[in-house]
């Protein structure tokens, strides 16, 4: 063969031989990549975010790296995201378990409790979403069971309160029994019983009269009342406690201050507020009553120079059975339902109640209650006068 053949033949075989194994490297590398690469989660639909909204639950998508990739904005509100991660460590331990084994699970935790927060309650179930992802659905049952905490501490005091004037009666029975033979400690006996038969007749109709306002969260038959009716008819009812300590009640009301609702319970509501003011005031002195118009509404005030309440209490005081002094409360008849039974009146009005007091000059109560609508009836204005 003629030496420039050979060599142009031998230059082709190496470039083809180069160029194959060049090919091969590739290929081989494309290879390794294809099988050392991690398999890529699926992409949450973009209308999750439009389903997520509209959920009552608050919801929120999980991916295997514990980041959140999706969620409502309620979720968000109530604290349990920041920024990609899930901050309560009870709701990641929860995702972590769905990741490990798939299965769905439903619990309730408390969360928040501490540093002077009380415990949030949340309904939370957790289920796989797309084999890569964890689908948390959140429910704030808070308000539940705080309700359900009054309720039973309703029960236990109302147990309480009955047994006292109770237990009472039955043992001043027994005194009037053991002392038949000696007629002025039966008499004296019998007086007790009668005391403590009223103050049990009153409490069983403040907590029969809580338990109907707190049944009903609307007004049967609301109307047009004048609110100088309404301070007219609580102090005339108050009249006898109030000559009895020999207090003066002075009383003044705008006439055209006119609120909306039930007027027998705006009276009861000024009556236990004024009949409070006697009990805790020194005698020989006054109790102002006033109804007022505002820009926001109608105001009636009652204010007395007492004791006055110490700052730490004040926000307890309308609470059922709380006594800012349980022995005083007791000489005086006070059942402790009072104040609570002007603030359920109050918010039943779509009104509120709050209280100035400083120690040693005395309290004003305020009720704060809503202008009437304009298409309000008009027919029992003043009828109850």
């Amino acid at each position: 063969m003629d030496p420039t053949n050979a060599a142009l033949l031998g230059g082709l075989a190496g470039v083809v031989i180069g160029s194959m194994s060049g090919f091969a490297v590739r290929a081989s590398e494309k290879s390794e990549v294809r099988m050392t690469q991690v398999p890529v989660a699926p992409r949450i639909p973009p209308g999750a975010s439009a389903v997520l909204a509209v959920l009552r639950s608050s919801a929120l998508v999980l991916d295997t790296a514990e980041r959140v990739v999706n969620t409502s904005p309620s979720a968000v509100a109530m604290g349990l995201v920041d920024e990609d991660r899930l901050v309560q460590p009870q709701l990641l331990e929860l995702v972590r378990q769905v990741h490990r084994d798939g299965e769905i699970r439903e619990t309730e935790l408390s969360i928040g409790a501490g540093r002077g927060r009380p415990p949030a309650w949340l309904h939370v179930r957790a289920a796989p979403l797309m084999d890569a992802h964890v689908l948390l659905l959140v429910d704030d049952r808070t308000s539940a069971h705080r309700v359900e905490e009054v309720r039973r501490d309703f029960v236990v005091n109302v147990s309480h309160e009955l047994k006292t004037p109770v237990g009472g009666l039955s043992l001043l029975a027994e005194a009037i029994a053991d002392a038949k033979d000696d007629p002025e400690a039966v008499e004296r006996f019998a007086s007790r019983m009668q005391l403590e038969s009223a103050r049990l007749g009153k409490l069983i109709k403040e907590i029969v009269d809580l338990s109907r306002l707190q049944a009903s969260d609307a007004l049967q038959e609301p109307k047009r009342v004048r609110l100088a009716e309404v301070i007219r008819e609580a102090v005339d009812l108050s009249l006898v406690e109030a000559d009895a300590k020999q207090i003066r009640i002075v009383q003044r009301a705008d006439p055209a201050a006119i609120a909306y609702g039930d007027h027998g319970l705006l009276v009861t509501a000024v009556r236990n507020l004024i009949g409070n003011a006697i009990a805790y005031s020194p005698e020989q002195t006054e109790v102002g009553v006033a109804g007022q118009v505002s820009a926001e509404g109608v105001t009636i005030t009652v204010a007395d120079r007492g004791l006055g309440i110490p700052v730490a209490e004040q926000e307890r005081i309308f609470e059922r059975f709380y006594r800012v002094d349980s022995a005083r409360s007791r000489s005086t008849g006070g059942t402790g339902l009072g104040l609570a039974i002007v603030k359920h009146i109050c918010a039943n009005h779509g009104g509120s109640v709050t209280v100035w007091s400083r120690e040693g000059e005395g309290s004003t109560f305020t009720i704060r209650l809503p202008h009437p609508p304009a298409s309000a009836s008009t027919s029992a204005e003043g009828s109850a006068a």
